[in-house]
């Protein structure tokens, strides 16, 4: 999928080399600068096929997600195509699908956003499993002021990291918040200067991608739990996926080497 040129891709991804290794590690970037990576139709789908081939496949094993240049990870929806879309269109086409999709991956999966994030950006960096976000970075669902609501998670994850009242506020009266007041609120898993905010992330995700597969998506399975299970369902989840793991080369293999005082050597299996 290609810009209105014809020639760049709205969606770009790249497993970057580093120091220490990056192995296992995606890096997908939302490729539309001169629009400050608006979410069009066409983006979203894009990504919404990357991010399903990545999740296919076992060697990818933590994936980040950030915007083109300086000033923004995703200013919002695509408003020029958004406006003329009927009801009817955008129920049946459901493009914001792509979003929930998102959140739903077994791959841990990392937002790294400098500039804006607003609206559609801000409700795909909140579907990630983290956030770490550049001290530039600015969030805000600014629906309201333009008719609508938020309508890709906004009203829904918003409200469960930051509590009833403060999501109230912010959805209703479309107000920005910057960086430092989004990690107070419990937004943010990072804080970093602008320039290091991606090479911050892909080391957070190397970290991840260096644990055991399985058992990273089994705690990222029983994390996500929390949010739709009560507490002795989710105990229960809880007690399943850890017992599940005593199925596995890994557990067998990373309890041995802590016994025996060395590296384990993952298998993914």
């Amino acid at each position: 999928m290609t810009d209105d040129t014809g020639e760049r891709p709205l969606v770009s991804v790249a497993f970057p080399a580093g120091d220490p290794p990056r192995d296992g590690v995606a890096l997908v970037t939302l490729d539309r600068p001169g629009a400050l990576n608006a979410l069009s139709f066409g983006l979203l789908e894009a990504l919404d096929e990357i991010l399903a081939v990545l999740d296919d496949d076992d060697a990818c094993r933590a994936i980040v997600i950030t915007g083109a240049g300086t000033r923004a990870f995703a200013a919002g929806a695509d408003i020029r195509e958004l406006g003329g879309s009927t009801r009817a269109d955008l129920h049946a086409d459901d493009p914001f699908a792509a979003v929930d999709r998102l959140g739903r991956l077994r791959t841990p999966t990392i937002a790294a956003v400098r500039g804006y994030a607003l609206g559609g950006g801000f409700e795909l960096a909140m579907a990630c499993d983290m956030l770490v976000a550049a001290e530039d970075a600015t969030f805000g669902q600014p629906e309201i002021g333009i008719g609508v609501i938020p309508g890709a998670g906004g009203t829904q994850r918003l409200t469960r990291a930051i509590g009833r009242a403060r999501a109230m506020e912010l959805v209703l009266t479309g107000r920005r918040i910057k960086a430092p007041d989004a990690e107070r609120m419990g937004l943010v898993t990072m804080l970093v200067p602008a320039d290091e905010v991606v090479d911050r992330a892909l080391g957070l995700a190397s970290e991840i991608a260096a644990m055991p597969l399985l058992a990273v998506r089994a705690a990222k399975a029983a994390v996500n739990a929390t949010q739709e299970l009560s507490l002795d369902h989710g105990l229960r989840f809880e007690r399943d996926r850890f017992e599940e793991l005593f199925e596995t080369e890994d557990q067998r293999e990373g309890m041995l080497a802590f016994i025996e005082k060395r590296t384990p050597a993952w298998k993914g299996r």
